[in-house]
């Protein structure tokens, strides 16, 4: 909806859009959405929402696409067919206003859906915006639901969201980055185009677990630095490649945040992930630094 905007116009009823193909006209209705959910069998089923950029100076439509997210809500909770099996999730909306977030929360909550997900972030907003709604939702939220915070991000909004009191994540630019030829490592990003990586035969990453980068001996394929250098300006198989690799490094991220966190040793987790993406701690963005701090976290310590 938010990527189609100029296309679409939504009424109580639902969103009418134009097609991007032919220019005809197409309604998604919460029941719509549901019954499509329903029929692919979504283990996670979203709610249809009403989102606006965080950015939008409009307060008078964000109040109102947030109550009318609240009311769609309970025309797909009629409308949801298998809810014994398949999980319906709110979204949280309000904008960058935290007490209409927390008007949303309250709402939202009283519907008690198997999850919750905190929606219209990443729309451009700072990251100390960001961060503020993320700790103002999740401070509501019940313990032993998942959170679910939707269009993120990169691995250090992963760790610091976390350290906020979110669970779950989704964003398109592990295999977005990857189209442009870059590998998501510990130590950063690095872009294989660059020439530098011509003769480098090494993995994408030393001791990555991923298909690419384990050699054939381990099961993998064993795919060199060079490899991709060669191909990434010329054939999608570097894409794919990149791709595979990106996503592997964001699913074993969450894994070893979770890990660190049943261990009970979060706070250093966070402190060695950030010793490993930046040379020195005066280089560490001053959001992050702010944001940990605020839930107990002194990256400055050792």
């Amino acid at each position: 909806m938010v990527s189609l905007l100029k296309l679409a116009t939504i009424t109580e009823k639902g969103v009418e859009f134009l097609s991007p193909h032919d220019g005809s006209p197409m309604l998604l209705t919460p029941e719509h959405s549901m019954s499509l959910q329903n029929s692919i069998g979504s283990d996670i089923m979203m709610q249809l929402d009403d989102v606006l950029v965080t950015t939008s100076p409009d307060k008078a439509r964000m109040r109102e696409a947030m109550e009318r997210s609240v009311r769609w809500l309970d025309r797909c909770i009629v409308a949801h067919k298998n809810p014994d099996r398949q999980n319906l999730f709110c979204i949280i909306q309000g904008g960058l206003d935290l007490e209409m977030r927390r008007e949303c929360c309250r709402e939202m909550l009283a519907r008690d859906t198997p999850g919750i997900a905190i929606g219209g972030l990443s729309g451009g907003e700072a990251k100390e915006e960001y961060c503020r709604v993320v700790e103002a939702c999740t401070a509501l939220l019940p313990d032993l639901k998942p959170r679910y915070v939707m269009g993120i991000g990169y691995p250090e909004d992963l760790v610091v969201s976390v350290a906020l009191g979110a669970d779950m994540f989704d964003c398109v630019w592990p295999t977005r980055t990857a189209r442009f030829g870059n590998a998501v490592t510990k130590n950063g990003v690095l872009n294989i185009r660059n020439k530098k990586f011509a003769s480098d035969f090494g993995p994408l990453e030393d001791g990555c677990g991923c298909m690419c980068c384990r050699s054939k001996s381990d099961g993998g394929m064993g795919i060199s630095r060079a490899f991709v250098h060669h191909n990434a300006s010329k054939e999608t198989v570097a894409a794919h490649l990149l791709t595979i690799h990106n996503v592997w490094y964001q699913l074993n991220l969450m894994r070893e945040i979770r890990q660190a966190v049943i261990e009970d040793r979060f706070p250093a987790y966070v402190r060695q992930f950030f010793a490993g993406l930046y040379d020195e701690k005066t280089e560490y963005p001053e959001w992050a630094v702010g944001a940990l701090k605020g839930v107990g976290i002194d990256l400055a310590s050792e």
